[in-house]
């Protein structure tokens, strides 16, 4: 997590990057509704049952806005970032995308934001664009995945190794926290990437953060805690957060609807 900022790992990656070609033609899975910021990766995201005259939405992490205070939560806020949507292929760009508001973002519980955009659904798909899925329902060990950075254009194929009980990094905790099996090895700059399920192509995590040097708990070295207090690291693996926590709490019109039934994601204090 942290930032896991790219640039220092600009020349390994690009080799990387190089010799990864696009899996869709053996997975089914390519580029499509992927999005490059500045500093990480992103996806165009609705739930099944979003218009195509919505309002597009955006997935990161919430490391990517900023980092973030335990307990923070922002919501309904103005925004003017921009996003590169990156073609199916992953070999070319369909053009910018801009926000109009950073509709949610948290580092408490999930690392997790989603962007408002001044393009609706439609006009995304019109782009050569098309917005991903969102799955209302817990992945299950074991599923084949495949994590796909916009920022770096390429993807990483593997398992769901399993499901971390808490996640430590530093002063932040996750729950429930997707783990993968050792192909996907992310870098900086993959942080924000959808976890789409390889087998019905919606998304189910949201990819942020690994354990880069084995050590215990710290900043880039998250740690996994188990529900009698047993902490476990595993060095070089990296981590998801669930998305499907999320699809209760977006409402029609792409609004944010934290009191919705079923939505239980941090509530910015004033709403608490």
């Amino acid at each position: 997590m942290a930032n896991r900022t790219p640039g220092a790992l600009v020349g390994a990656v690009l080799l990387l990057t190089a010799l990864a070609a696009p899996a869709a033609a053996t997975t089914g899975v390519d580029f499509t509704g992927t999005v490059a910021l500045d500093n990480c990766s992103g996806a165009v995201v609705r739930t099944a049952t979003a218009e195509p005259t919505d309002p597009a939405l955006v997935m990161s992490n919430g490391h990517c806005v900023k980092v973030m205070a335990p307990g923070e939560v922002v919501a309904d806020q103005p925004s003017d970032r921009t996003f590169t949507l990156v073609a199916p292929d992953g070999r070319s760009t369909l053009g910018t995308l801009r926000a109009t508001t950073l509709l949610y973002a948290t580092m408490t519980d999930t690392d997790l934001s989603f962007y408002r955009l001044d393009r609706t659904y439609a006009e995304v798909e019109a782009m050569g664009g098309r917005a991903l899925v969102l799955s209302p329902r817990h992945p299950a060990a074991h599923a084949d995945i495949r994590v796909v950075s916009g920022y770096w254009k390429r993807l990483y194929s593997c398992e769901i190794d399993g499901f971390a009980f808490h996640l430590r990094e530093g002063k932040w905790t996750w729950l429930d926290s997707i783990r993968y099996t050792a192909e996907c090895d992310t870098v900086g700059g993959t942080s924000g990437s959808p976890v789409v399920d390889a087998a019905s192509g919606k998304v189910v995590g949201v990819n942020n953060t690994m354990n880069e040097s084995g050590k215990r708990c710290t900043r880039d070295n998250p740690c996994e805690v188990d529900d009698e207090g047993t902490v476990t690291v595993r060095r070089g693996v990296g981590y998801g957060q669930q998305t499907y926590t999320a699809v209760p709490c977006l409402g029609a019109g792409s609004v944010l609807a934290l009191s919705a039934p079923g939505c239980t994601l941090p509530r910015p204090a004033q709403l608490q």
